[in-house]
């Protein structure tokens, strides 16, 4: 793949990959027939991984300036860290196996964004391990939070640019062609 479309590269789409986006943008998906069931179920799961992240990132910030305790902190990462992670595993398993090549076969015009898309994945489940590493050090071998909200900070900025791009690839896709056939 072109260097310049990583994941950790790139800061959107190309234009040739950004035509549906063009003709369905935005500010009229929730209006769209098309919108209720699945796009919305879409973004839903997107906003419940950006919130996590939020929560973990306030939480690190709430211990690091001694407004969380450790234990609370602790169990709250616990928590908060093993759902994000078991949540997009299965979430890009599910679109690596099923929708991606559904969708790509939807409209072949933009099917090089799923092949992208897909390939954020295997870069997702590296920073994902990195993720989860810094974790475990500061669950299981007591150090600082500093680095491992910077590692977080990192993997949010790499997956809402993941998300971002995802959505502006599968959404038009499923507004114009409706969500028939992909169940």
């Amino acid at each position: 793949m072109d260097d310049a479309l990583r994941l950790e590269r790139r800061t959107r789409l190309p234009d040739a990959l950004r035509v549906l986006v063009e003709e369905f943008p935005r500010e009229i998906w929730e209006s769209h027939p098309n919108f209720a069931g699945l796009v919305s179920f879409w973004l839903d799961r997107h906003g419940m991984f950006r919130q996590i992240c939020d929560v973990l990132k306030s939480d690190a910030e709430a211990a690091m300036d001694a407004k969380l305790d450790a234990r609370s902190h602790g169990a709250r990462l616990a928590r908060y860290g093993g759902l994000l992670v078991r949540e997009l595993h299965g979430h890009h398993q599910i679109e690596d196996m099923h929708y991606f090549p559904v969708l790509a076969k939807a409209d072949p015009k933009v099917s090089r964004g799923f092949e992208i898309l897909d390939h954020d994945h295997h870069d997702l489940d590296g920073l994902l391990e990195r993720f989860t590493e810094a974790a475990n050090a500061v669950l299981q071998k007591d150090r600082e939070i500093g680095p491992f909200r910077e590692e977080l900070l990192g993997f949010e900025r790499f997956l809402d640019r993941h998300l971002v791009d995802e959505e502006e690839l599968v959404v038009p896709v499923i507004l114009k062609h409706g969500p028939g056939g992909l169940a």
